[in-house]
């Protein structure tokens, strides 16, 4: 059960932050022992190997596994970003397992020891270890699920028995970092008019307070990183009222953020927002906090309302708009039936809460102008 979670949870986030992870990492990990002690399973490591970094992660957007680096590994720049640094570790535990080789052991246990030595004493990461001074990195990363993967990883260590090998005390620490990441993501959760909603995609790494990421990442709640933050706290065993208010807060916000009567079309490559009756529910990655206000941007950094008036090289290179909250209902409800009996307080459904929730809207071409490509 533990690895389906963890394949949703990488799956979710490849899907909405485009990653170039590479097509191969499932399929080398579901590879029998004798692959990773074949000639071709030991080119596959050696690649791997050779992009950590000297602190212990690896880059992204680079398939590390098809190609060897041979430039200076001072050069390198390591991250938690796009399901970076995870990937490799799981795949060098996979591969020591397998073979016995200690390069693989102490390699993974690098990359541990930097998550652990990355972690802020509010119990965050940032989106890189060491974090810069002046820059957004430095922040709480919760954009494509930097700090969900990670706490992750560290629960799996801590818990499941392919990382026996990992010795006792640094197991500990794994579970006690994961800790301290709940507690930091209960501390995140935004409060507006005195109600949780959800989460920022950055948040200040001493007092928690949203920050702005890119400069078309604009302080806002979050309607996509916000899912994976839920379903990590829906996968927690005999959750705490706080973590049960987190959720059912949260899950009550998307039941109000949802955006009816639009369709997103595409004409020329170019995705545009229709009128649609008939369309299903669609929520923006992003909201003004003060207003709920779905919110839009260019790379100037000032807010749109009005989905069209993004150009296109940023309405087309970036997941403004999706299906983000079907996601959290179904695993509300699967969350609601497995606890509903079981926890002293009545949890509400999906319906209830849709009842007694407005839909947001937004502005959209009409079909009478717009018939191309419907």
């Amino acid at each position: 059960m533990k690895n389906t979670k963890n394949c949703v949870f990488f799956a979710f986030w490849v899907c909405l932050a485009g990653v170039h992870a590479g097509p191969s990492w499932g399929r080398y990990l579901a590879k029998p022992d004798d692959w990773f002690r074949s000639e071709q399973g030991q080119v596959v490591l050696e690649n791997i190997l050779s992009w950590q970094d000297k602190y212990g992660s690896w880059p992204k957007n680079t398939d590390t596994a098809s190609r060897r680096f041979s430039g200076d590994r001072d050069s390198l720049q390591g991250t938690f970003d796009n399901g970076a640094t995870t990937r490799e570790m799981r795949m060098l535990a996979r591969a020591y397992r397998a073979t016995g080789r200690p390069a693989y052991r102490d390699a993974f246990l690098k990359g541990l020891d930097l998550i652990l030595k990355a972690q802020y004493p509010t119990g965050g990461w940032p989106q890189y270890y060491p974090p810069p001074q002046k820059s957004y990195h430095r922040h709480i990363t919760f954009n494509d699920g930097a700090m969900v993967m990670v706490m992750e990883l560290l629960r799996e260590i801590a818990n499941e028995p392919q990382y026996d090998f990992v010795d006792k005390e640094r197991r500990k620490r794994a579970q006690e970092a994961f800790d301290n990441g709940v507690e930091c993501i209960l501390n995140c959760q935004v409060v507006v008019n005195g109600r949780r909603t959800v989460w920022c995609a950055q948040h200040d790494e001493t007092d928690f307070s949203p920050c702005q990421g890119r400069s078309y990442e604009l302080i806002s709640l979050s309607g996509g990183e916000s899912v994976g933050i839920l379903q990590l706290l829906m996968s927690l065993e005999l959750p705490s009222p706080a973590v049960v208010e987190a959720i059912t807060s949260a899950v009550r916000w998307y039941c109000q953020s949802r955006i009816e009567g639009v369709r997103v079309v595409m004409e020329d490559d170019i995705p545009r927002v229709v009128c649609d009756p008939d369309a299903p529910p669609l929520w923006a990655r992003f909201y003004k906090i003060e207003t709920n206000r779905p919110l839009f941007s260019n790379r100037d950094g000032k807010p749109l309302y009005d989905f069209n008036l993004v150009v296109p090289e940023r309405s087309s290179g970036y997941k403004w708009l999706g299906e983000w909250g079907e996601d959290v209902f179904d695993g509300y409800q699967r969350w609601r039936e497995k606890w509903q009996d079981r926890l002293d307080i009545q949890l509400p459904s999906v319906a209830q809460m849709l009842k007694t929730t407005t839909a947001c809207s937004i502005p959209c071409l009409e079909r009478a102008s717009y018939s191309k490509g419907l």
